[in-house]
């Protein structure tokens, strides 16, 4: 079996320790694995299959000799630096939001739509995390009953903004349980004028807003689905909330099917059939998906089916997902064994 080599940019980040870690347990062969991150990292270890690996500095220096670069830093880092890979024969997987909507970039779930990969052309896009447990759940319903209109509310977990919003929320916590003020410094997005606490709170915002009063991560959410689905003519609109959990974004989503007289039956026959999903749906014994039960799992959780009261074609379903595995790092490293499966790398 052929060997690779390696390079994970943003290693010392949230989602490039989970790649680290998943691509231990991968059946991706390894033979040279470099560490990248900002200078701010550069020096500190971290540990792959009981080695200790130096994390570099991320140059242009960095991407030679590498078969296969993850890039899990931010956008400016990728537009920095996937040329540079590509040019030295790397083929790239980012994380970022920098080409995911870019004509001639695939933007990829290999339960969904891995023949795309194909038109890679070095470079493959890794939707949102919001995105990817969303879509994985539309795409066989689509498949067995069309799909027409999609409306969804997310409830996602800090870590989807980084380490240190996570530490923040700890933070904060700590103060208002000790009766003290919360600090807020990062949430709902480091770069906008205000910043609020997420301890106890729920933030409908979620990244900037744009002058339509959708923000960008509802945007995200709306533009990479339609773009994956390829259903001409698909509704969809987005509600994206942070609110204070660890690991786990749930969503409450409302579609309408093309066919008539689909049961609740039918709906969760095909969803206990598909790839990547675990049916959860026994609300007489309260068993359905919960952000607690699905961190540090791989699969989509889904649950919560019925039937909308109003509409014969509207049904209801909840959907969670560890936005860290399978939001980010898994759809990351699975895309590359499915191009190794593909003959692609």
């Amino acid at each position: 079996m052929k060997k690779y080599s390696v390079a994970i940019v943003g290693a010392t980040g949230a989602v490039g320790k989970q790649i680290l870690y998943l691509l231990e347990k991968s059946t991706i062969q390894i033979d040279q694995l470099r560490l990248l991150a900002s200078a701010k990292s550069a020096g500190k270890t971290e540990k792959f299959k009981n080695k200790e690996i130096v994390v570099e500095e991320t140059t242009e220096d960095s991407f030679k000799d590498i078969d296969l670069a993850f890039f899990s830093a931010s956008g400016t880092v990728t537009k920095k630096y996937q040329q540079v890979a590509r040019d030295l024969g790397a083929i790239v997987i980012d994380n970022t939001s920098a080409f995911r909507m870019d004509a001639d970039v695939p933007l990829v779930i290999p339960e969904v739509n891995p023949e795309q990969l194909h038109a890679h052309n070095q470079l493959i896009a890794n939707p949102n995390c919001s995105t990817i447990q969303m879509v994985v759940t539309l795409k066989p319903i689509a498949e067995a009953f069309g799909l027409q209109r999609v409306i969804v509310s997310t409830y996602q977990a800090v870590s989807g903004a980084g380490l240190d919003a996570l530490k923040e929320m700890e933070t904060q916590t700590q103060a208002v349980l000790n009766g003290k003020k919360p600090q807020a410094h990062i949430l709902p997005s480091s770069s906008d004028k205000k910043h609020y606490p997420i301890a106890f709170n729920a933030i409908p915002q979620i990244d900037l807003f744009s002058e339509d009063g959708y923000t960008l991560e509802e945007w995200k959410m709306i533009n990479e689905t339609k773009k994956i689905m390829k259903i001409e003519a698909l509704q969809v609109a987005a509600t994206c909330v942070r609110i204070p959990v660890k690991s786990g974004h749930s969503e409450s989503i409302y579609l309408e099917v093309n066919k008539d007289n689909v049961t609740v039956n039918d709906i969760k026959k095909v969803l206990e059939n598909a790839p990547g999903v675990l049916l959860e749906d026994k609300p007489s014994n309260q068993i359905y998906p919960m952000a607690i039960t699905a961190a540090g799992k791989k699969e989509v959780f889904v649950g919560r089916i019925r039937r909308d009261l109003d509409n014969k074609k509207g049904f209801h379903l909840w959907v969670v997902s560890d936005n860290l595995i399978k939001g980010a790092a898994l759809n990351a490293v699975q895309i590359a064994e499915k191009m190794i499966d593909m003959s692609l790398l």
